[in-house]
């Protein structure tokens, strides 16, 4: 992935819910950037979940229906202990 493609998507990880761009914080300057071409799919298409579910999924209140995307957001909830 080339520089523009990846800032695009740390650009895309800015959400309208302050409490879910601080979950995604630390996800994203520390893990993000050792994610694989595959994870970095799979981050992108968790990008596009609404802003609520995705809170709900990230805080554990909900279980993301796609297993692909719980495991990506297990690792999202991770970064933050």
């Amino acid at each position: 992935m080339n520089e523009v493609e990846f800032k695009r998507i740390v650009w895309r990880s800015r959400r309208g819910l302050l409490e879910l761009d601080l979950q995604l914080e630390r996800f994203v300057s520390d893990v993000l950037p050792t994610l694989s071409e595959s994870e970095l799919a799979v981050y992108e298409q968790v990008l596009m979940l609404p802003d609520w579910d995705f809170l709900e999924y990230v805080n554990g209140k909900s279980v993301c229906p796609d297993a692909q995307l719980a495991v990506m957001i297990a690792r999202i909830s991770d970064a933050q202990q």
